[in-house]
C-alpha cells in the first residue's frame, strides 16, 4: 500500500447521513414558516444561523454551502414576504448568514482535511502492523499455534506489545513482550526488539546468548552512575519480554522471562503458572541490576496448551474496576485448541472491559501435538 495516495475520508452511512441531513433543513423550514407567521417585531431569522453550522459538524464543505445557500435564499423569502429586501433588519440578518454560512463551510473544509489525515494515518497503521508484527504460523514442527493482538487505541492499530516465532534446527523459539509506554516510542521499541530476535533467533543456539542480543536492541539511555539513580532510570524505555524454546523431540520448554507475566500451561483441567524461581529484569535494565540471565526448564508435553499473554489482559477492568480473572476463565476452556480458546478469551475480554480495553493486550497459544499430529 501507498502511503502516499489520498485516502478517503470516513463517510456516514447513507442511511445516518440523510437522518442527519433532514435536521438542518427541517429547521429551515420551520423558522421560515413561523418567521412569515409570527408579529411584525418578532425576527426569528438569526436561527438560520444554526443550519449550516450544525451541518458543518458531520457534512463536508459542499453540503454545507449547499445549506447555507438555501438558509440564505429562506431568508430572503421572509424578507419580500414580510417587507422588502432592501428592508434594513433584514439585510443585516441576510449578510450575517452569509457570512457565517461562509465560515462555517471553511471548519467543515478544515474537518474534512483532518478527516483524511487520520484515515491515511490508519492506512500506513495497517500497512506498519502487517511488517512490523507479523502474523504466527499456524503450525510450526509439532506445534499449533494461534494469537490474537488487541490494540487499546482503535486508530493505531497497534502499539508497544509484540511477538514473534522462529524455526530452529531443533525447535521452535518464541517471543512475546510488551515495550513500556505508548504511542510511536512503545512502537519503536517493539520492532528494535522484534528486528534482533528474528536476525538472530535461528543463529544463536544459547538463550542468555540470545537474550543479550534483544538487550542491546533497547534503546535503554545513558547508564546511571550508581545504584541510586536507578529509579530515574527506570523512567526509559525497557520491554519486558519471555522468551521460549520448545525442543521438537523433547517434553519439555526452556524458557527466560525478563520480568513478564509469567504463562500459563493448561494440562488436564488445571491451569498452572510456570513461575520462574530467578526471574531476569526487563530488556534495557538488566544493566542497571546488574542481574543475570537465568533458563528454566518445564514439562510441555502431547495435548499441553502454553498460553503467553501481556499484563493488558490481565489488567483489564469491568466496570466496578474488577481485574480480568484470567485463571479462573481458563479452568473451564481447558481442553480448547489454541484457535477456539483464544476466540473465547477474546470475547469474553471485551465483555468484561466493556469494549474498550485500557491497554494493549497480546495472546499467544501453544499445543504441543502428536509426532504424527
Amino acid at each position: 500500500m501507498d502511503p502516499r495516495r489520498r485516502a478517503p475520508a470516513p463517510r456516514l452511512s447513507r442511511r445516518g447521513g440523510r437522518l442527519l441531513l433532514a435536521v438542518p433543513f427541517a429547521l429551515i423550514v420551520a423558522v421560515t414558516v413561523v418567521d412569515i407567521l409570527s408579529p411584525p417585531d418578532v425576527h426569528l431569522g438569526p436561527f438560520l444561523i444554526a443550519a449550516p453550522a450544525v451541518t458543518a459538524s458531520f457534512a463536508g464543505p459542499r453540503m454545507t454551502a449547499f445549506v447555507g445557500g438555501v438558509a440564505v435564499l429562506a431568508e430572503s423569502v421572509v424578507a419580500i414576504t414580510r417587507a422588502s429586501l432592501t428592508d434594513l433588519n433584514h439585510t443585516y440578518q441576510i449578510v450575517a448568514l452569509v457570512l457565517i454560512s461562509i465560515i462555517a463551510t471553511f471548519f467543515a473544509h478544515l474537518r474534512e482535511r483532518d478527516e483524511i489525515r487520520v484515515a491515511r494515518l490508519r492506512s500506513i497503521a495497517h500497512a506498519a502492523q502487517s511488517v512490523v508484527l507479523r502474523p504466527l504460523p499456524q503450525r510450526a514442527g509439532p506445534l499449533r499455534i494461534a494469537s490474537v493482538y488487541l490494540a487499546a487505541e482503535e486508530e493505531a492499530q497497534m502499539g508497544g506489545d509484540l511477538y514473534a516465532a522462529a524455526r530452529t534446527p531443533s525447535g521452535t523459539r518464541l517471543l512475546i513482550g510488551d515495550a513500556r509506554g505508548k504511542g510511536l516510542d512503545a512502537i519503536s521499541e517493539a520492532s528494535l526488539v522484534l528486528g534482533a530476535f528474528r536476525a538472530m533467533a535461528r543463529r544463536e543456539p544459547e538463550l542468555p546468548r540470545l537474550i543479550g542480543h534483544l538487550e542491546a536492541g533497547v534503546d535503554s539511555g545513558e547508564e546511571p552512575a550508581d545504584l541510586t539513580d536507578a529509579a530515574d532510570h527506570t523512567d526509559e524505555a525497557f520491554v519486558t519480554a519471555l522468551v521460549l524454546d520448545i525442543p521438537d523431540h523433547e517434553p519439555q520448554v526452556r524458557l527466560v522471562n525478563c520480568g513478564h507475566p509469567p504463562p500459563l500451561l493448561l494440562r488436564d483441567g488445571q491451569v498452572i503458572p510456570l513461575d520462574t524461581a530467578e526471574p531476569s529484569p526487563p530488556l534495557g535494565l538488566s544493566d542497571v541490576l546488574f542481574s543475570e540471565v537465568t533458563v528454566e526448564t518445564f514439562p510441555f508435553d502431547v495435548g499441553d496448551v502454553l498460553l503467553l499473554y501481556t499484563d493488558g489482559v490481565v489488567e483489564a477492568r469491568d466496570h466496578s474496576r474488577a481485574f480480568y480473572p484470567l485463571s479462573d476463565r481458563l479452568t473451564a476452556w481447558a481442553g480448547d485448541d489454541p484457535p477456539t480458546l483464544l476466540g473465547r478469551l477474546r470475547s469474553d475480554l471485551e465483555a468484561h472491559a466493556g469494549g474498550h480495553l485500557g491497554d494493549d493486550a497480546a495472546l499467544v497459544a501453544i499445543e504441543r501435538l502428536a509426532p504424527d499430529g
